[in-house]
């Protein structure tokens, strides 16, 4: 397996569209992974404090239209 230098290096090397495409697979990578933390966060109940929290703001009528 390549070292992290090596990588960089031949990431500098890709042609313009090879990097384009090589970008937008890491970003779409970056999301999935954003998306499945954020989904088993929920699952755990870890998000429901902060759930309760707005739900509570809204209610009482904190809220404004944006």
């Amino acid at each position: 397996m390549s070292n992290l230098k090596e990588i960089e290096k031949a990431i500098l090397s890709l042609p313009s569209p090879d990097f384009e495409k090589l970008k937008q697979w890491f970003f779409d990578i970056d999301y999935q992974r954003w998306d499945e933390q954020i989904e088993q966060d929920i699952a755990e109940g870890r998000l429901e404090a902060l759930a309760q929290e707005a739900i509570s703001e809204f209610e009482a009528g904190h809220c404004q239209e944006i």
